[in-house]
């Protein structure tokens, strides 16, 4: 299963393995990739992968979560990223992008170092966060502005364009980022989005930016590319959105223009308790494929190509995204498909003890 090519819309991964989003905080000035660290990072990342989604790409500049994120509003950043869709390309995985709104988690110091994940005053740069309702994410977090109706249609309106800028870069797939307590995500819990107006109160009105957003979005994005939603599926404190939440949305974000769930959960305030293990938001992409009836892909500690291996064999999605597994073993997929690999790498690759072509390397 591993191995077999999923067909999203006009477009072919040449195996079910995906590399998913994961911030590095490591943007050039600008907001573009440092070609020193993004484009071997995502090059030696791409080896034997059917497809790699680069990191939450703010669609504004208010959108940051950090000053080193990258982002997408202008042309400048727009021929930067098309570097990335290159690379990526070039070893034959499907490029992929992920656009963010950092929401009330905007305005933040990288999470490493001195001082790290704190927020940045206006003094020394900072930006207002924006939010559903003038809820602060966490103790520490800055209390963001709740929205305009004019600030909601702009920021519509700002997704809808970065997505035409992500198709201009070349990428071939697209993901917008309803998870982890940023924009998206905050509107559709009850704990963040408090609203008396048509985006709060109801399902229907906490649900109705997103569903705006991914329709916008349909209007700019080419018809023939696939449109994947990363939603947190639920949250884990009392009166938050919740998995029926999900399944009942998923389908209607399918009407809306979509054609997979990329299934994470949580990240709505701090403090938060997670569970744990081996694979453990499997079974909500395994909840939404069945009960909702639409494609899902299964992330979180999943570690091995044994477990992708048996998640897409019991039905629990239909794409396996592995993060952090491969940010210190990239060549992990080559390994077990030699045939993957660069033509120079593959004799020194070994499966069963043996090197990758069956004979023995000349001598160096």
């Amino acid at each position: 299963m591993l191995s077999t090519p999923l067909r999203l819309r006009e477009v072919r991964l040449r195996n079910r393995l995906g590399l998913p989003a994961m911030s590095t905080y490591q943007a050039a000035p600008g907001h573009v990739p440092e070609p020193r660290w993004h484009l071997p990072h995502y090059l030696t990342r791409s080896i034997g992968m059917g497809l790699v989604v680069v990191e939450a790409t703010a669609v504004a500049h208010e959108g940051l979560a950090t000053p080193h994120d990258l982002g997408l509003w202008n042309d400048q950043q727009t021929r930067a990223l098309a570097t990335l869709t290159e690379v990526i390309a070039d070893q034959g995985a499907l490029p992929g992008l992920q656009l963010s709104h950092a929401g009330r988690k905007a305005a933040r110091s990288r999470p490493w170092g001195p001082g790290g994940d704190a927020p940045i005053a206006p003094a020394d740069g900072g930006w207002q966060p924006l939010g559903p309702s003038p809820q602060a994410f966490a103790d520490g977090y800055r209390t963001p502005d709740p929205m305009t109706a004019r600030q909601i249609k702009v920021v519509i309106e700002q997704f809808a364009a970065a997505a035409a800028r992500a198709a201009a870069a070349g990428f071939r797939l697209l993901e917008l980022h309803a998870g982890h307590g940023r924009l998206l995500h905050s509107f559709l819990s009850p704990l963040a989005n408090q609203r008396s107006d048509d985006y709060g109160t109801t399902f229907a009105g906490r649900t109705r930016l997103l569903r705006e957003v991914v329709r916008a979005v349909r209007t700019t994005w080419p018809e023939q590319l696939p449109l994947v939603v990363r939603l947190s599926v639920r949250d884990f404190l009392p009166g938050g959105w919740s998995l029926e939440d999900s399944i009942r949305l998923a389908p209607l974000l399918f009407d809306d223009g979509a054609d997979l769930i990329d299934c994470t959960s949580g990240g709505i305030a701090r403090p938060e308790h997670r569970p744990t293990g081996s694979a453990w938001q499997a079974p909500y992409a395994r909840a939404l494929r069945h009960e909702g009836g639409v494609p899902t892909a299964a992330v979180g500690k999943i570690t091995t190509l044994e477990q992708a291996e048996q998640l897409l064999t019991a039905g629990d999605c239909d794409l396996v995204l592995m993060g952090r597994q491969l940010l210190v073993d990239p060549m992990l997929p080559a390994r077990h498909a030699p045939a993957l690999a660069p033509a120079p790498y593959r004799r020194a690759l070994v499966t069963t003890g043996q090197p990758a072509d069956g004979h023995l390397p000349p001598e160096l």
